[in-house]
């Protein structure tokens, strides 16, 4: 029994091991894993559930999809949100998900720009005339580099036992594997793409002839769209209707940036103080011979790093220091830090971001704790 799908001896009915959707979504996965698209549109996006597993590829920044009927993608388009840990750790990248209401046969400005575009089992759902439109549209207008278009192979259809035309009442036709090769090779030709064909969805074992359940071609763009030319097919009016849009919270936005470098400044100073305090405490204890003798505060242990105050501000010194019941924390040893370093990637960035939100020294070359809390609690 071919690993990618179970016959079931009593129902009669063959199920492929994933889903055959989720092989699909797959594909697309590993071609994005493979192409790293910064823009990705879905046309016929239906549920959404294509584009939700796409927001969490890292390389994309801007997903899109367009689908005929809004009810459907409204039903689960919620999934599209940010959620609440996105604001609280937002991603390096930016990513915004917008979601159009409008047919695939129609042009409009918000689907340019596209590095890839799919079509997962769109075109058998199309009207003669919608299909006559279909490659003008997006291989003409949108021309991304990359469009990946999925449909039903007809030869594997005797295999799906129920199936007497058509595996769904809505298609309007399903091709076998010559006609969809042609269709696509004339597509290709017609607009300097490449296309190499594939599927999902393997047959069992001795019936390799009839090819792929799901037959999927790869185009590719054989060279770059001129700016001119993509702007002199631009309409001049939107036709789809917007009906979602999610703009995640990114550190490329300043604002979260900010909230994030000042906080990671505050923690790792925090943690820089505790561990400078500990040593305090232990050398003090071991200064006092007289266990009852010895005091609840710091002082006499900060007093020692006390003369060494004006120099260090001089100097700038790497090193975490003490004056009365005030600590330092240089901000260089604070940019040190990796994950300080790799958000502010400079020092000057690191003293904009945090200025007027951190308490600094008076250069402005230090960050001040009050150990006064710490002197109440030892």
């Amino acid at each position: 029994m071919d690993k990618n799908f179970q016959e079931e001896q009593f129902t009669g009915i063959i199920k492929f091991t994933p889903p055959l959707y989720k092989q699909r979504y797959q594909f697309i996965k590993d071609l994005v894993g493979k192409y790293k698209p910064k823009k990705v549109a879905d046309l016929g996006c239906a549920d959404c559930t294509l584009l939700w597993m796409l927001k969490f590829c890292n390389c994309i920044e801007v997903l899109a999809g367009l689908d005929i009927c809004a009810s459907v993608m409204k039903e689960k388009m919620h999934r599209l949100s940010p959620l609440p840990g996105d604001y609280l750790q937002p991603a390096e990248r930016s990513l915004t998900v917008t979601l159009h209401h409008g047919s695939v046969a129609h042009k409009d400005p918000c689907m340019l720009g596209f590095d890839l575009v799919t079509c997962i089992e769109l075109i058998e759902h199309l009207e003669q005339s919608e299909l006559k439109k279909f490659p003008e549209v997006v291989f003409g207008f949108m021309a991304p580099s990359i469009v990946v278009i999925s449909t039903p192979n007809s030869e594997f259809n005797p295999l799906l036992p129920g199936v007497t035309l058509f595996r769904h009442p809505d298609h309007k036709f399903e091709w076998n594997r010559a006609q969809f090769q042609s269709w696509a090779l004339e597509t290709a030709r017609r607009y300097d793409y490449s296309v190499e064909f594939t599927g999902v969805g393997h047959p069992l074992t001795g019936m390799e002839k009839v090819g792929f359940c799901t037959q999927i071609g790869v185009f590719v763009r054989k060279y770059a769209q001129t700016t001119e030319s993509a702007q002199s097919e631009k309409p001049t009016e939107a036709v789809y209707k917007t009906v979602f849009k999610a703009v995640y919270p990114s550190l490329k936005d300043e604002k979260y940036l900010q909230n994030a470098v000042v906080s990671e400044v505050i923690f790792t100073a925090q943690i820089i103080k505790r561990s400078l305090l500990d040593r305090l405490m232990s050398e003090h204890e071991e200064y006092n011979d007289d266990p009852t003798e010895r005091k609840s505060k710091f002082q006499p242990s900060m007093n020692r790093f006390s003369e060494d105050f004006g120099k260090a501000l001089v100097e700038k010194s790497m090193e975490p220091f003490v004056n009365g019941n005030v600590v330092y924390i240089p901000l260089k040893t604070i940019f040190s830090f990796p994950k300080v370093n790799r958000l502010c990637g400079t020092f000057e960035k690191l003293h904009k971001l945090i200025a007027g939100k951190v308490t600094l020294s008076s250069d402005g070359s230090a960050v001040m704790f009050n150990t006064e809390h710490e002197n109440e609690e030892n």
